[in-house]
């Protein structure tokens, strides 16, 4: 099968949809999909066989891609077009990948070059342009959910990542067989391409997290990206009456932009915090991994959103107690009896990581639990299967 994979995002990047894309496009690879993949010209190269990956320019001077929509995405999306007929005009392709806006592309050029279309639909574009605050035009919002929904209807293959995405996609087309719920539920290291990006390999932080945190502390880790809907304000509130306590209780905060980490650092700063909270901003990989190898509990403060944090899934994975803010985000993955669950305010979020310390069995039964889910429900071998029955029925 010969496949044109369309990803408009800075690819790779490490946030949640790039993730995303990266795991749907390797475990294809291994189930031997050769894919030409065209991108954004932001990101780093990675490494994933049979697959030739294509770059638009990439307008550094323009400044960097931010998440959600935006003008420098309408920009680039031009770009991304272009190349794509291009690319469709060369090639014959039994099938284009659409991941997002992409869709609605592949949903024009459909009749004209008679390929097979997947729809990878990570959030809906319609939700996103209110959600992000892009625009407040009902004509411009009921024009994308026409088309939106017209690109699910004319679909062979619709992905979905969520429950909640899964139930609104059902509301609207009528062949379900052909929608697929496949959580993002698998992280495996990134392959980088080159020497000086190889797996991370060379790369070196100036941090040490067993210098921050000492034998007879208990560390707390959140690592994911600052924007405001991840709740990093309610955390670092929470941790003035975490302190209040138990002092010998540490926070370390993984991710964000320099602009973000400078943010809730003054926050910080300004609850007298300096020696509870430590922020590294973003990191590699396998640095973050080895924060969350540490933890004595994990964290997802999240305060906002419907789709799931890819994090969650890691989270039930690792073998280590959890504590995550009761919203519909977490709660059609997360039950009370894998994760301690709190309403999403920094009293609530301090009553349950005081309890995920201090109740020692009730976390050791939560973390057990939730390895057992993520092992029937969400593991490497259920993803890689539900991506085979979607490529089985084109």
């Amino acid at each position: 099968m010969k496949t044109l994979v369309i990803a408009p995002q800075p690819f790779f990047s490490p946030r949640g949809t790039p993730f995303s894309v990266y795991y749907r496009t390797m475990i294809s690879s291994e189930l031997g999909v050769k894919m030409d993949f065209l991108t954004y010209g932001e990101g780093e190269d990675v490494e994933i066989p049979n697959v030739n990956f294509v770059r638009v320019p990439r307008f550094k001077f323009l400044g960097n891609v931010k998440i959600g929509p935006s003008p420098l995405k309408l920009f680039l999306d031009i770009f991304i077009f272009i190349k794509m007929i291009w690319l469709l005009t060369k090639n014959k392709y039994d099938v284009v990948h659409a991941h997002e806006e992409a869709v609605f592309m592949a949903y024009f050029l459909k009749p004209i070059f008679k390929f097979k279309l997947i729809y990878d639909m990570h959030s809906s574009l319609t939700q996103q342009l209110t959600n992000f605050q892009f625009t407040t035009s009902k004509l411009i919002i009921n024009t994308f959910k026409k088309l939106e929904d017209n690109c699910l209807h004319t679909a062979e293959a619709v992905i979905t990542i969520c429950p909640d995405l899964r139930d609104y996609v059902n509301t609207i087309i009528t062949n379900k067989e052909k929608h697929f719920l496949i959580e993002n539920s698998i992280f495996d290291p990134v392959k980088k391409k080159n020497s000086k990006q190889q797996n991370d390999s060379n790369e070196t932080i100036d941090f040490d997290v067993n210098e921050f945190v000492k034998e007879d502390e208990q560390l707390l880790v959140y690592a994911g990206t600052l924007e405001k809907y991840q709740g990093i304000d309610i955390l670092i509130n929470s941790m003035k009456f975490v302190i209040e306590e138990n002092s010998k209780v540490k926070l370390l905060i993984a991710g964000g932009t320099k602009e973000q980490v400078d943010e809730f650092s003054k926050l910080s700063n300004s609850l007298s915090l300096n020696d509870y909270i430590k922020f590294t901003g973003r990191v590699p990989q396998k640095y973050a991994k080895e924060f969350n190898a540490k933890a004595d509990t994990l964290l997802s403060p999240r305060s906002d959103g419907t789709n799931t944090p890819l994090k969650i899934y890691e989270q039930l994975a690792s073998g280590k107690p959890l504590v995550a803010t009761e919203i519909y985000s977490h709660t059609q993955v997360l039950t009370d009896d894998v994760a301690f669950l709190v309403k999403p305010n920094p009293k609530d979020m301090a009553k349950g990581i005081l309890l995920s310390i201090n109740n020692k069995e009730l976390a050791r039964e939560k973390a057990a639990n939730a390895l057992n889910l993520y092992e029937s429900d969400y593991s490497r071998t259920v993803y890689t299967s539900k991506l085979k029955r979607l490529l089985e029925s084109l």
